[in-house]
């Protein structure tokens, strides 16, 4: 099977919200929704006073799952309703989610939330329910992004478009400190 990982040229952001909006069509999601499965971090400064704001470099950080090798998400389930499926995906067993939210207090990207409407904590998982799931090999936020900053792929597979990518380019991950070894790489 395939280990997925997703990497971002964040620096070509355009804040557009493409990737929030046709993430929250493939899985149904509210489009007022806040913070769910993705979205987008503004990251910067703003100097001045409320007559004179000046805005200084400002990134645009995608924030959502970042698909731990080490998931806290998943040791924290006490019911092992959080799982590792055959491609690295962390998933859910939705039968087996009693929303205690462990899970939630232990993601430390906070990218875990609660479903209204299916009671149950969810996160991104790379379209697995839908486009891959189908055989497509694109996530619909990747698809959809006008500047195409996202690169998505088989990290195990040395020719992949995300393996090539992370061998040319520098790149970094969030909150290295926490040991969570994210499969999301934002590149430098």
């Amino acid at each position: 099977m395939a280990n997925y990982g997703m990497a971002f040229d964040y620096k070509l952001c355009i804040n557009c919200h493409a990737c929030e909006v046709a993430c929250k069509e493939e899985n149904g999601i509210d489009l007022g929704a806040k913070n769910h499965r993705l979205w987008i971090k503004e990251d910067g400064e703003t100097k001045g006073d409320f007559w004179n704001l000046e805005r200084g470099d400002i990134d645009f950080i995608q924030m959502q799952c970042q698909e731990c090798e080490d998931a806290p998400c998943l040791k924290a389930c006490p019911n092992e309703a959080i799982y590792r499926d055959e491609n690295g995906i962390v998933r859910l067993h939705k039968d087996k989610c009693d929303l205690l939210m462990h899970c939630m207090s232990a993601c430390p990207y906070g990218a875990r939330y609660v479903d209204e409407k299916q009671k149950v904590t969810d996160k991104c998982i790379f379209c697995a329910d839908t486009r891959l799931a189908r055989g497509e090999t694109t996530t619909a936020c990747q698809i959809t992004c006008p500047a195409k900053l996202r690169y998505f792929g088989d990290l195990d597979d040395e020719n992949s478009e995300i393996s090539q990518v992370l061998k040319s380019r520098e790149y970094f991950t969030l909150k290295p400190e926490a040991n969570t070894k994210p499969k999301l790489f934002y590149l430098k």
